[in-house]
């Protein structure tokens, strides 16, 4: 008994800024969660539940902003991966940690009207190099694209699905690029067949994600098939629309990750490369 009231009198009560992407989970009742990967300003919760985003991300500033993320202005707690948590009723608790959601913020902002012909210019380069540079999946992925080609399209999306190491396979991050390039960017110049393969394709990567990839990296899946992204995706997508400076933003992306960066970059292109061919221009 002295222990459990020591641990309360211990307790650590923060307000964080969830991303809406979690909304659903952090506002249902009370679920049983574990620490699936802890790091310094990091950690990712595996929520027990049927909903997706069925992973949520706790960080601090220094960390990337995922689309499953809740923001927190103090350190984080010292866990281990496999602790105990709960997620639901807007709080997280987690060891010394009770943490109340008090803001939210939007992971799939529009972009507004673009002018299709304004992306006849762009090009995306970049440092790094793609994980999977040359690999005849994302090629024949962005053929199928190009030319509106569902069924080439969806083969591809199902050979990438979890290919390739980390907590985020290369493979996933490239679908991801691409799920949220062809719905914001369709949806910004006008161009439906972008949109209506973005839906496509989203249906076939998280139909059985869970099972194929690591639990964050569906999580990932799962929010890139709604749009939604971390700031440094949006950044590109807004510089794609002339809404901020493109290289900047392109340099951000590029440091996410060991290849991560650069293969998110890559799906961006294979996106922009779709919205331009299916839009009429090339």
């Amino acid at each position: 008994m002295t222990v459990s009231t020591h641990a309360r009198r211990a307790r650590v009560r923060v307000t964080g800024a969830a991303s809406t992407a979690v909304r659903p989970v952090l506002e249902a009742p009370r679920s049983p969660a574990r620490v699936l990967a802890a790091f310094s300003a990091g950690i990712y919760l595996e929520v027990r539940t049927d909903c997706e985003p069925s992973v949520i991300a706790l960080i601090t500033g220094e960390a990337a902003r995922l689309p499953n993320s809740v923001l927190l202005a103090t350190p984080l707690p010292r866990v281990t991966v496999g602790d105990d948590a709960t997620v639901g009723d807007r709080g997280i608790e987690l060891g010394s940690l009770s943490l109340g959601v008090r803001r939210w913020w939007d992971p799939a902002p529009a972009l507004g009207p673009v002018d299709p012909l304004s992306l006849a210019d762009v090009v995306l380069d970049g440092p790094g190099r793609p994980g999977l540079a040359g690999n005849e999946a994302v090629e024949l992925l962005a053929r199928s694209c190009a030319e509106g080609r569902l069924l080439g399209a969806v083969t591809a999306a199902e050979r990438l699905v979890g290919l390739g190491p980390g907590l985020t396979p290369s493979g996933d991050d490239v679908l991801a690029g691409l799920l949220v390039t062809l719905r914001h960017l369709g949806t910004a110049t006008g161009v439906d067949r972008a949109v209506w393969l973005a839906g496509w394709l989203g249906a076939t990567v998280t139909y059985d994600a869970r099972t194929r990839t690591t639990p964050i990296s569906a999580t990932l899946l799962h929010c890139a098939a709604r749009g939604e992204s971390s700031p440094e995706v949006t950044g590109v997508l807004r510089g794609i629309a002339g809404r901020q400076a493109l290289q900047p933003a392109l340099r951000r992306l590029h440091r996410l990750g060991h290849t991560s960066g650069a293969d998110l970059t890559q799906g961006i292109s294979i996106g922009l490369a779709s919205v331009r061919a299916l839009g009429g221009l090339r």
